[in-house]
């Protein structure tokens, strides 16, 4: 019992999961990026944290004393635990492993977005705790990983405990400008990581090309804000395209993602913890939309709900929001449960509207 209080006091006061800000040559690069300027990165279009006629001061106040009815599930959501080791290497799927985490066989290529395998996603365990239920997924459970993608340093995206249990099995990384010094400082080998600024890519293979995108977001683990990158990404092989938004606002990128990349055959976007408040930095239902027609979306798959709740809106909001603003539009939307195979040639897929049986 005391080892055990010892260890969790040790911890919940460790800094090593704030990461460490980017520094000698990683600097002197981000400082040659045209989205560095006094000191910070900027989005391409102005972006105020704050919307609607909101402060710091008036959000912190409604988040620490306005209570919200059913921001979490009274009980654990649906989830089918696929073996994702068992996944057939000649097809190209996707698995949402909840939040805004994502397995995906591309091309033979096994990718992991953003995984978030801990019970919390904040630097403290006492924050921002998941939705009740067992989460089935840990390090054992994965296979060998090609390409780790960080969009960005946020604790929800960025998740020390999961990294270090996922280290040994990941073969290469790929993430945004700067984000690779937290990687460095946990153990990561410098020549497995491709950091890349907007409009770059990488080829990792000869038919698999990662393209790094503009999100309109922002970047932190501590009170520092903006010294690394965020972005969306663009899976590119002879006969796909999916793309990840990662965390973004709605904004004009989207169109010219898909004046350059459209049609995309899977779009997977942002879809809550979004607020009138801060609407510039998550989209409401209604721009994810807006965005899959921009990139000319054949099927859109939305994320960044069902595990964790940042936000004020309920925690089936979203799927009811994005349900209805898809209607008549001229992508497919598809909804898989927490686990649930995403066939990517197979766009005529049906999916059980999961969330209405929670909310009855």
């Amino acid at each position: 019992m005391l080892a055990g209080g010892i260890a969790g006091l040790t911890r919940l006061f460790s800094m090593t999961e704030f990461g460490k800000l980017p520094d000698g040559q990683r600097l002197e690069r981000i400082k040659a990026s045209p989205n560095w300027r006094d000191g910070k990165f900027h989005n391409e279009t102005a972006t105020p944290m704050y919307t609607n006629g909101k402060g710091f001061l008036s959000v912190l106040w409604e988040f620490l004393f306005v209570k919200h009815s059913e921001t979490k599930p009274e009980h654990a959501l649906p989830v089918i635990k696929t073996d994702l080791k068992a996944l057939k290497s000649d097809e190209d799927q996707i698995v949402w492993l909840g939040h805004s985490s994502w397995f995906m066989q591309l091309d033979g290529n096994k990718i992991l977005i953003d995984p978030v395998f801990s019970s919390y996603a904040a630097p403290f365990s006492f924050m921002n705790k998941a939705f009740s239920g067992a989460y089935p997924w840990s390090m054992e459970d994965m296979p060998e990983i090609d390409y780790l993608i960080i969009s960005h340093d946020h604790w929800d995206h960025l998740d020390y405990p999961t990294l270090m249990a996922l280290k040994p099995k990941v073969k290469q990384v790929v993430t945004a400008l700067g984000v690779g010094s937290h990687l460095e400082a946990w153990g990561f080998a410098p020549e497995i990581i491709h950091e890349l600024d907007w409009h770059e890519s990488a080829a990792v293979t000869q038919d698999l090309t990662i393209h790094a995108l503009p999100a309109r977001h922002f970047s932190g683990r501590g009170l520092t804000a903006n010294k690394t990158l965020w972005a969306s990404f663009m899976f590119v092989t002879p006969r796909q395209k999916i793309f990840y938004s990662g965390d973004s606002g709605y904004g004009p990128h989207f169109k010219k993602i898909g004046e350059q990349f459209g049609p995309v055959d899977v779009a997977i976007l942002e879809n809550g913890q979004y607020d009138p408040a801060w609407q510039n930095i998550h989209m409401l239902p209604e721009e994810t939309a807006a965005a899959a027609a921009d990139l000319h979306a054949k099927v859109m798959l939305p994320g960044h709900a069902g595990r964790f709740s940042m936000s004020n809106h309920t925690w089936y909001d979203p799927y009811k929001r994005i349900a209805a603003a898809s209607k008549n539009k001229l992508y497919t939307l598809l909804t898989p449960e927490m686990g649930e195979v995403v066939k990517v040639n197979d766009p005529h897929q049906k999916f059980l509207s999961w969330w209405e049986a929670k909310t009855e």
